[in-house]
């Protein structure tokens, strides 16, 4: 393996943040000299029409997985959340880095917290899984679309476009930017995403080398509690058109997951949840409990939500 290797990444500058953290992770532990070969995403370029409308999350990888491909670079660093539950094949996920924050957060400059809000105000998120919790918290709010990367939402808000936008904390820590936070929703208001808040590290499968150093960078309480969050969304089919959200955590060897599963067209249709925890301490044991917790929700009628987000 050579000493010298490429990081693919976006060019948002949550992105780059990632990028510049990993290759700091590389030269301190391996020694290595890192360059960053930056790409725009065909997810980065549509920002007028939802994921769920023009191909769902692996828009933001597809390209970095391209470079990966053709040797452009070595490794690609992503937002765990926006990577699909299953890759194509010739790649893995070498690293799974310690979690940031996994909760979202409320950000308003008039308002301090989702209680605060008036009556009918406007929220902007284009996640389904956040649409139907706010939903389900304020009925009488108007969750209206919001896209772009980090630095476009909070542009949109201090314009007025919205009263609040909810955001992923922990990009907005990363950036330096917890001070725009007015308030975190705890999990038991808002259910975070499967992986949300961790960095993994892609590379091919065939780069055994290189794969054998990323991992030891892995921090196993978040790779086994993402790895169950993210089979629950296996198990299920789960896309962007499918309101799904799975958080897991680890104590010792035990691992609690929740589950909660909207409709994605039915305003009035109940949120299905999932609660499930058992000895954990093994990927495949870690898949085993998110299958459990996506039986849960198929056991709560979740095959007509299923069978609403295919149609969509």
């Amino acid at each position: 393996m050579s000493e010298r290797i490429i990081i693919a990444t976006r060019e948002s500058r949550l992105a780059l943040w990632q990028a510049e953290h990993v290759r700091a992770l590389l030269a301190q532990r391996f020694g290595l000299a890192v360059d960053l070969l930056g790409m725009t995403t065909r997810g980065d370029q549509i920002v007028d029409r939802t994921l769920a409308k023009v191909g769902g999350k692996g828009l933001f990888v597809k390209e970095l997985e391209a470079a990966l491909e053709d040797r452009r670079a070595d490794l690609a660093v992503h937002s765990l959340k926006d990577v699909p539950m299953d890759l194509p094949p010739g790649f893995e996920l070498a690293a799974i880095l310690p979690r940031e924050d996994p909760r979202d957060a409320f950000v308003s400059g008039r308002f301090a917290s989702l209680a605060e809000l008036p009556q009918g105000a406007r929220v902007g998120t284009s996640s389904l899984r956040r649409v139907v919790q706010l939903r389900a918290l304020r009925h009488d709010l108007r969750v209206e679309p919001l896209r772009g990367n980090l630095d476009t939402r909070l542009r949109k808000l201090d314009e007025g476009q919205y009263e609040s936008i909810v955001l992923a904390a922990a990009g907005l820590k990363r950036l330096g930017l917890a001070a725009r936070i007015r308030a975190l929703f705890e999990p038991t208001q808002m259910l975070p995403c499967a992986g949300q808040g961790a960095l993994a590290i892609e590379v091919r499968a065939e780069a055994s080398a290189l794969r054998e150093r990323l991992a030891t960078l892995s921090d196993a309480p978040t790779a086994l509690a993402v790895e169950a969050e993210r089979a629950v969304s296996r198990a299920l089919g789960g896309s962007c058109s499918m309101p799904l959200a799975a958080y897991g955590v680890c104590s010792g060897a035990t691992l609690a997951l929740s589950a909660v599963l909207g409709h994605p067209e039915r305003i009035d249709a109940p949120l299905l949840r999932a609660q499930v925890q058992g000895a954990v301490t093994t990927a495949a044991e870690a898949r085993a409990l998110g299958e459990r917790a996506a039986a849960a929700l198929r056991e709560q009628g979740a095959g007509d939500y299923l069978a609403a987000a295919s149609a969509a």
